[in-house]
């Protein structure tokens, strides 16, 4: 493919004529007010630790997460009547979970719990003793375990991936979105009065034509004194802008006698008076829609910089439901010499509103040249904004007009003009789908430009070289990928952890020499300090395939350690060990008493494995008794002792 100037496409202006058909779309649910009991301290005031569709990290939050006095054991009520239809226990996640499915059609979820009362715990301890493992899945009719609203059904815990005591709390539809519980009509034990906080705001640039206050930049607009809750925002200047543009903003939400920030429910935007945008966090698909908070967000910018801006438009490869758009799906064309009035209103659950103001004045860009006498030799840097490379180079020549880069591909060069120079700093735009240079010059600097395929999303593509295979699914990749991988001593790094997939993307590790004890070696994601957490693989021959989550570094360890187990508690309240592992992380674990199964229940937070004390299915703990662990990677260790 040879170097072409790509084709700048223009957008016409919103107009909010129809919401966007997504994925996981279903009706409103109709409830009606009071039909759902509060499931903590029914009648009594309580407080919220975070909102429905709270902004986390690969995940909106999919219910509420309700504060349990910072204790465990709190009796958890049927919110209304109905059947468990299903209950899970895991270390992991949401821990000790319980499902009840209501007359309705609708579930509610209770998460992170302690325990479960009642006949329901019964079966459940039986499973376990037949499989010989604490964790299990089990689903159940509408005739085995009936409820009634306000039965006490488990109590609050602290379970899973739970970072202090809680009760997360959902509601759920049949095709299991989440749907938010204060949607209906709030809860009056839960009070808020109080109205979203703006943080800041930004515009961005879209298009390779588009520019914010005269540059092809993201423009992130700081309030200099952070204006109190409720309080309206009119930024005071004008802000210049032309082409299509973004617009993006933070802000948080808190609830009356709370200290923690919680999301918005709602946000729409105006332009000149009429509806332009919208979204709603009432439901979220999962498990599929619920990782889409990496495209509803500025991904990047919140990796590099700290700060979660979401996006008030829907971007490329955001299919989910809660966007109501005009064609432009949010994004605003500006022209030359108009203005565009823009307001942003942000609203919670109990519908506090929060008003922000700005003016975009549609100035054409034309080449502008400002000078910094800091800069005595000439650099050369690029970089990828969506599909447009972004080139910048350091040029001290006191010419009114910037020199030329050269993009090289083969035989083929392409002279691109700067489109604008700021502080002597030339910048150069062009669209990457009009084909992948080779490398990059600028006076006597040429640069190499390492990525090395461009890989569409919606598509099976596979690519390879010495050192890896990858294997890209339709539904990998959110938005168009430019691929970047390098193999160096023993680290593959695929692309940067900046970027974010949507489904996990298959990779095949080549070494380039032999790996010696495959049975104890397996696939480490290695974060920037160092740190390594187990991926696992399967080998076949001397390569080793495993799905990875997150683009980043990957290296082969091999770990021949056991892992540790020691006896720290014994006695009338039952038995704790402290584990660990030095590496892969603890697999499995068997404690036998005289001879027989006794069950454990693992806490990774505190690396404790401990009996339960309301266990009376099992063997007393007297006599002989062995605990057998085993970490990912096949190590066992065995502890014996007498009890």
């Amino acid at each position: 493919m040879g170097l072409r100037p790509a084709p700048m496409a223009g957008q016409e202006p919103d107009s909010l004529t129809k919401p966007a058909a997504k994925q996981g779309s279903s009706p409103r649910s109709a409830v009606a007010p009071g039909y759902f009991l509060f499931p903590i301290k029914p009648g009594k005031p309580n407080f919220l630790a975070a909102s429905m569709g709270e902004l986390r990290p690969n995940h909106f939050h999919g219910g509420l997460d309700i504060k349990t006095d910072g204790r465990t054991d709190l009796p958890v009520y049927a919110s209304a009547d109905g059947y468990v239809s299903r209950m899970k226990q895991s270390a992991f996640g949401y821990g000790n979970v319980l499902y009840i499915t209501h007359p309705n059609g609708l579930t509610t979820v209770y998460g992170h719990l302690n325990r479960f009362m009642g006949p329901v715990a019964a079966a459940l301890r039986e499973k376990q003793y037949e499989k010989q493992s604490y964790e299990q899945e089990m689903f159940f009719t509408k005739d085995q375990f009936p409820v009634k609203r306000g039965e006490v059904v488990a109590l609050s815990g602290n379970t899973g991936g739970s970072a202090g005591p809680h009760l997360h709390w959902e509601v759920r539809d049949a095709q299991d979105n989440q749907l938010n519980p204060l949607q209906w009509g709030g809860f009056s034990e839960i009070q808020d009065h109080i109205a979203p906080t703006l943080q800041a705001f930004a515009v961005e640039p879209l298009t390779i034509d588009a520019r914010v206050q005269g540059r092809f930049d993201k423009a992130v607009l700081v309030p200099k004194v952070a204006p109190a809750a409720g309080v309206a925002t009119a930024w005071p200047d004008t802000i210049n802008a032309y082409g299509t543009v973004g617009i993006l903003l933070q802000a948080f939400d808190r609830y009356d006698n709370a200290w923690n920030k919680n999301g918005l429910q709602k946000v729409e935007v105006k332009v000149n008076g009429q509806p332009h945008y919208a979204h709603t966090v009432d439901n979220v698909p999962f498990p599929s829609g619920t990782r889409t908070v990496n495209q509803h967000v500025d991904y990047e910018w919140m990796m590099t910089q700290g700060r979660t801006l979401q996006k008030l438009f829907v971007d490329d490869g955001n299919d989910l439901s809660m966007y109501t758009t005009g064609p432009g799906k949010g994004k605003l064309r500006v022209e030359d010499g108009k203005l565009y009035s823009v307001e942003v209103l942000m609203s919670d659950s109990y519908g506090n509103t929060t008003p922000l103001s700005f003016v975009l004045r549609g100035q054409k860009p034309e080449y502008t040249k400002t000078r910094s006498a800091a800069v005595k030799k000439p650099a050369l840097r690029w970089e990828i904004t969506r599909n447009i490379l972004k080139v910048i180079a350091a040029d001290p020549d006191t010419a009114s007009q910037g020199a030329n880069a050269v993009l090289l591909r083969g035989s083929r060069r392409l002279e691109l003009k700067p489109s604008y120079t700021t502080q002597s700093q030339n910048v150069y735009l062009y669209d990457l789908r009009a084909g992948l240079p080779d490398s990059i010059r600028f006076g006597g600097i040429t640069k190499r430009f390492d990525r090395q395929a461009l890989i569409p999303a919606g598509t099976e593509q596979g690519f390879a070289d010495n050192f890896l295979n990858l294997s890209f699914a339709p539904q990998t990749l959110f938005d168009t990928l430019y691929l970047q991988t390098s193999y160096k001593d023993g680290a593959w790094t695929v692309q940067s952890p900046r970027q974010s997939l949507y489904l996990p993307l298959r990779i095949t590790l080549k070494p380039p020499t032999e790996v010696a004890d495959k049975e104890h070696s397996a696939v480490y994601l290695v974060n920037a300090r160092g740190g390594r957490s187990y991926v696992g693989g399967k080998w076949e021959g001397n390569q080793v395939t495993f799905p990875a989550k997150v683009f980043g570094q990957f290296r082969i360890f091999s770990d021949t350690i056991p892992p540790s187990a020691r006896l720290v508690r014994k006695g009338a309240g039952g038995l704790t060990f402290q584990v660990g592992d030095n590496l892969s992380g603890l697999n499995s674990y068997t404690l036998l008493v005289g001879g027989r199964f006794r069950l454990l229940r693992y806490e990774y937070k505190n690396s404790t494995l401990f009996t339960e004390p309301n266990d009376t299915v099992g063997p007393p703990l007297r006599g002989p008794a062995t605990l057998r662990i085993t970490d990912q990677a096949g190590n066992e260790k065995v502890l014996s002792f007498n009890l």
